[in-house]
């Protein structure tokens, strides 16, 4: 479904990938790992059109979107969930859920099925919600632009354990839905749970690919590239 292919990136003379190739395929969840700082951000700033990729190629559903302005990317179908949240303080999370929303298979409703805490806060602005919540919320708002693909950058960076816990198994829940998912996250544990395959970057480069029971299995990678 999406392909990148010896991707290059550079902030002005600063180039930050050097030649990233991965693949996520129909109904897979895939994880872009790595530490802090080696890429992985810009990579979904490449995919979105934010961080206009200098060379290589993008192709979603078979069609190139390298070059495309990022709401062309949006309307192909591919959604994010950003890192940080960046949902609309001084809107409602009902105004924040249905501000983006396209016609489609995910509705309100549904969202909230899969969320019940923003059913009951769904008159509460953005900024007056626990950053679980907001999380929750900013995975609701991509949802409803009824997404082929959806990017999850830092799934759950900052949220308690209990919170994570929830996070994931919503993940699972899109999976078992067979949404195609490319998610960035530091918990390996849940990763290798949830995720089909893993890509890990280093210093823009991917430097080891693999199953989940190859990942889970070699405690080098780990240690090496995760710090694990």
């Amino acid at each position: 479904m999406l392909q990148l292919r010896d991707l290059e990136t550079a902030y002005g003379r600063s180039q930050v990938l050097f030649g990233v190739s991965l693949e996520v395929g129909q109904g897979e969840v895939v994880s872009l790992l790595g530490r802090n700082g080696m890429g992985k951000t810009t990579t979904v700033k490449s995919i979105m059109g934010m961080a206009p990729a200098r060379a290589g190629e993008i192709r979603f559903a078979g069609k190139p979107m390298r070059g495309l302005p990022s709401y062309r990317i949006a309307q192909a179908g591919i959604g994010l969930v950003p890192e940080g949240r960046q949902v609309f303080p001084n809107l409602k999370v009902y105004e924040n859920l249905v501000a983006t929303a396209r016609p489609g298979g995910w509705t309100l409703e549904r969202v909230f099925a899969l969320f019940p805490n923003l059913r009951e806060r769904q008159g509460n602005y953005g900024n007056e919600l626990s950053g679980g919540e907001q999380q929750m919320l900013a995975i609701g708002r991509a949802l409803l632009t009824n997404p082929r693909l959806l990017i999850l950058d830092e799934a759950t960076e900052g949220l308690a354990p209990r919170i994570r816990a929830e996070i994931y198994r919503s993940i699972e829940k899109l999976k078992a839905a067979g949404m195609s998912l490319l998610v960035i996250d530091k918990d390996v544990g849940a990763l290798t749970r949830v995720a089909d395959r893993h890509y890990v970057l280093e210093k823009g480069r991917v430097v080891w690919s693999g199953t989940s029971r190859e990942l889970a299995g070699d405690a080098s990678v780990q240690h090496r590239y995760l710090g694990v």
